[in-house]
């Protein structure tokens, strides 16, 4: 990945105060961003945490309430079509014509963003290799498996070669073989100079893939770094431990206070101890247990992650919406969305 401060220019993507509302549910409540030229900048959060939101604001499919936003240093609300056009789009599901072959498919988006057919002809071609879809390029989508209408769609976002792509929760529904092919396609293009505004609640995709991490819950961004960085909020080391009972994990919890900082989890009977002086603090946090007679059922030592952050943040995990979900638009998945599974006996012979 790149480093995210590295170019001087003005940010490709710059957002200011941006509010929505749907009625009296605020999705968005002056969020900023600014994403620099050929990096991934990730929207990290909850279902209901309002990245949807952004993104249809950003491509122009919703108008904002308040606030400012431009994308290529153009005004995503004064000229729309103008951002349109050099813009790429891949929604949470696969927005791919059915009853069309992929090669028809890509050829058609060619066709509706004015392009030569000289241009678009080897260019459906070229992305249909790239996203090995090669070998089904003349049977209708329909008959694709999740995976192949992820990489699809993505294909279609790309005909036109913009400089800027938006992927809302791209992997969403894949199983991890194909989450990862998508990763390193991502990481191609972004090598090849295109920035790309991700939002994810995957925390292994932000931690991949991002330059920078911007994290939103309930419509308000709560943080902002890079990977490394939001770790380091979390103190050197993770104690993890797992009582017999629940109620063996609250004395625990009582005990452990004065050692580190202490997170429950929802099971009731796992505790995270949050320690700043690694191997002295571990032995603390054994030293204790024994004290006390409480001995657990597993115990762990290990380097923070983007969902210990997540939890320190928030108080709950990406996989569980925050205390006010905003109606993201498609945000919650869909029977399309489903998993990487054949969508008729023809793909599993492919």
């Amino acid at each position: 990945m790149t480093n995210p401060m590295s170019s001087g220019s003005d940010p490709v993507i710059r957002v200011e105060g941006l509010v929505k509302h749907f009625g009296d549910v605020v999705a968005l409540d002056g969020i900023d961003l600014q994403v620099e030229r050929g990096t991934v900048f990730g929207l990290l959060g909850p279902n209901g945490a309002g990245k949807t939101t952004a993104v249809r604001i950003l491509t122009t499919i919703l108008s904002a309430d308040a606030g400012h936003a431009t994308v290529l240093g153009i005004d995503v609300a004064r000229d729309p079509q103008a951002v349109r056009e050099r813009i790429g789009l891949a929604g949470q599901y696969a927005a791919v014509d059915e009853n069309l072959t992929g090669r028809e498919n890509l050829r058609l988006i060619g066709q509706l963003t004015h392009l030569p057919k000289s241009t678009y002809v080897p260019r459906a071609d070229q992305l249909l290799e790239q996203f090995g879809l090669t070998h089904a390029a003349d049977r209708p989508a329909r008959t694709y498996s999740g995976g192949m209408r992820r990489r699809l769609d993505l294909g279609a976002a790309l005909v036109h070669r913009p400089p800027v792509l938006f992927l809302d929760e791209p992997t969403t529904g894949l199983d991890p073989a194909s989450r990862n092919d998508l990763w390193v396609v991502i990481q191609e293009l972004v090598a090849d100079g295109t920035t790309v505004l991700l939002t994810t609640q995957y925390l292994e995709e932000a931690d991949r893939l991002a330059d920078l991490i911007a994290v939103i819950d309930g419509g308000k961004k709560i943080a902002q770094g890079t990977a490394p960085e939001l770790k380091a909020t979390m103190g050197a080391t993770i104690v993890e431990i797992t009582m017999a009972t629940p109620e063996a994990a609250v004395q625990a919890r009582g005990r452990l206070q004065p050692v580190g900082v202490v997170e429950a989890d929802y099971d009731g009977r796992t505790l995270r101890v949050n320690i700043g002086e690694g191997a002295r603090g571990v032995l603390d946090v054994a030293r204790v247990l024994e004290e006390a007679d409480l001995v657990p059922d597993a115990f762990t030592v290990r380097e923070p992650t983007l969902d210990d952050v997540f939890l320190q943040l928030t108080g709950h995990r990406t996989d569980e919406p925050g205390d006010h979900p905003t109606p993201d638009p498609g945000d919650h998945p869909t029977p399309d969305a489903g998993p990487d599974v054949p969508a008729t006996s023809e793909e599993g012979a492919a």
